[in-house]
Order: structure tokens, then sequence, then C-alpha cells
């Protein structure tokens, strides 16, 4: 059987805040870790029938950038659920939320 593993290292700083954040995966084309910004993992536990989440973003993470890439999230979830359950109501109900959050900071940006 295959195995893939992705792998996240996190530097910290004295007070334990994120300064960086690299990631690298046994599937991954560029064969050296990739920096970024924000990270956010969810998964699902069928024994507790919970999700646990790990979100992390570095300190110097702009908010801007922030607020798009949780835009993002949801939209990829959006996708996700459509693929997974085939449920189109709720994969665009979720979309219609994305579109909505556009637009709140579209105007943000405007004021």
């Amino acid at each position: 059987m295959k195995k893939s593993t992705i792998n996240f290292t996190v530097e910290l700083d004295q007070n334990n805040i994120p300064e960086r954040i690299l990631w690298d995966a046994t599937d991954k084309p560029k064969d050296t870790p990739s920096e970024t910004k924000s990270i956010s993992v969810s998964l699902w536990d069928s024994q507790q029938k919970n999700t646990m989440r790990i979100d992390l973003w570095t300190k110097d993470m702009p908010l801007d950038e922030m607020k798009r890439f949780y835009i993002e999230c949801l939209g990829g979830i959006a996708q996700s659920a459509l693929s997974a359950t085939g449920d189109e109501k709720i994969s665009n109900e979720i979309n219609s939320l994305c579109e909505r959050l556009v637009e709140m900071i579209k105007n943000e940006k405007k004021n």
C-alpha cells in the first residue's frame, strides 16, 4: 500500500506565537519545504462524532489575506461537500455565504 506523509514545522517566538510555518509532503512536486502564512486542518473523529481543528497563522499574516484565506477555505468546503455528498443545496448555501462575505470585504475597503 502506498503511503503519503504531510508534515508541518512551526517556528515559535518566545511567547509561542508562530513566526514561520513550513510544510512538506511526500507527493509534493518540490522536494524542499514550502513556507506558508496560515494553515487550517480539520479532522473527523468518528469515535467522538466531532471535528478536531488545527488553525495556525504567523504573526505577520496580513488581516486582509487572513479574511481571504478563510473565505477560500469555505469555498473549498463547498466543493468538497458537493464531491463527497452530492448535496448541491448545501454546497450552494456555502457558496452564497462566500459571495456575501466577499461583498462585505469589498465594502470594508471602500470605507
